[in-house]
């Protein structure tokens, strides 16, 4: 198991969201442009949304189900790998579509940072086709990855699991996914999807871009004025955590050098959705989100070891 929250007591977790395969290059220094550049390259299952479901049922969560779309080409694959994580997945095999693929490039110097070449195939392709209410027999939390909102078939499919959660009392989380992409949606539409939220997670640059405030802070207190309860992550800044307005408290992050931190802010969604269904109140939960992040700048890709060890 992972960071020792108690099993759930409140119902099982449904995230809707990405599956897509990472490629992921780790290289030292800027990129040698128009030639080489060494790398180590290594493909691992990935995807914000599938990520999120398995780092929550790492955490401890006993039931964490996941909606989303693949290709043929790979469907298989993904789907072992889920189920070998604790996951319990609903895909939809598309038929004109080969699953998502993200390009990572991880620069291996001291803040791992790293630059995504997406190309979100049969990911994006979700439909309100996929969707049955009865998804939600026995889910006590649904989460939505933000990159459903980036094409019209999939922003559909959030909004009509939006409102079958909202008409069963399901509270609701969204993590934005891509401060990139919001700039390509727009933060209005964002923000009047984001009105039927409980739960909103966004990342700093995400944060800021939402509400046009510098400070983190300032944002997390902005955006408690729309969503009830908004954590922002800050990477090794920790996070922040505001309630309805309030002043938002701190969490810290834990020390930590990083390896890759692709798949840090899927982490500490995840990790703390678990804590959340386990009956912490949000600022543990944003504690065991920040260990989960600590944990997952360790290891190269965005999941975590398979509960029965495996990598």
């Amino acid at each position: 198991m992972g960071q020792g929250v108690s099993a759930d007591r409140n119902g099982s977790l449904l995230v809707v969201g990405d599956v897509v395969t990472d490629v992921v290059a780790r290289h030292r220094g800027p990129l040698a442009a128009g030639t080489d550049t060494a790398a180590a390259i290594r493909t691992l299952p990935g995807g914000a949304g599938a990520n999120v479901a398995c780092w929550a049922a790492y955490a401890g969560a006993a039931d964490v189900r996941l909606l989303g779309r693949v290709g043929a080409d790979s469907g298989a694959w993904h789907e072992r790998e889920l189920v070998a994580a604790g996951v319990r997945p609903r895909l939809v095999v598309d038929p004109h579509a080969a699953t998502g693929t993200v390009i990572c490039l991880v620069d291996t110097g001291a803040a791992a940072e790293r630059t995504f070449l997406t190309d979100s195939g049969a990911s994006l392709r979700l439909g309100p086709e996929d969707w049955s209410d009865t998804l939600l027999d026995g889910v006590g939390r649904l989460h939505v990855s933000g990159y459903l909102l980036f094409t019209e078939p999939s922003r559909a499919l959030a909004g009509t699991a939006l409102a079958a959660a909202r008409a069963r009392g399901v509270p609701v989380s969204l993590d934005p996914a891509s401060a990139g992409f919001l700039v390509g949606l727009g933060v209005d539409r964002f923000l009047a999807f984001a009105q039927g939220l409980d739960v909103l997670l966004p990342s700093r640059d995400e944060a800021c871009l939402l509400t046009g405030l510098p400070d983190p802070a300032d944002g997390a207190a902005k955006l408690s004025r729309l969503v009830p309860l908004v954590v922002v992550k800050a990477g090794a800044d920790g996070a922040w955590v505001a309630r309805r307005g309030a002043v938002p408290v701190r969490v810290p992050a834990l020390p930590v050098a990083p390896r890759d931190t692709t798949g840090a802010g899927d982490a500490f969604t995840g990790a703390f959705l678990a804590a959340l269904l386990a009956g912490a109140d949000p600022d543990e939960a944003a504690a065991r989100g920040c260990r989960a992040g600590a944990e997952a700048v360790r290891r190269v890709g965005g999941r975590p070891p398979h509960r029965g060890g495996g990598s």
